[in-house]
């Protein structure tokens, strides 16, 4: 089984436009971020949280750079 958050799956990456994959990676960034504080000061409780969070950031990067090189196509782009 995948880590990560379900609603990040490869698939519905894959079906979402640049600019929404661009603010969920920032939506991740800052999550990440808020769960380094949190463990810094002890107050984190899910540690597996971070490995999760620091996949999506990962996937979400290869789907862009994917579509960077065009091995992906983004939706609503004619395949050439």
């Amino acid at each position: 089984m995948a880590i990560g958050t379900k609603a990040l799956a490869p698939s519905e990456l894959d079906a979402m436009d640049e600019d929404t994959l661009v603010a969920e990676l920032k939506k991740a960034k800052e999550e990440l971020f808020n769960l380094r504080f949190q463990s810094a000061t002890g107050q984190l409780e899910s540690h597996g949280r971070l490995k999760a969070v620091r996949r999506d950031i990962a996937r979400i990067y290869t789907i862009l750079r994917e579509r960077e090189l065009g091995i992906r196509t983004a939706p609503g782009s004619s395949a050439q």
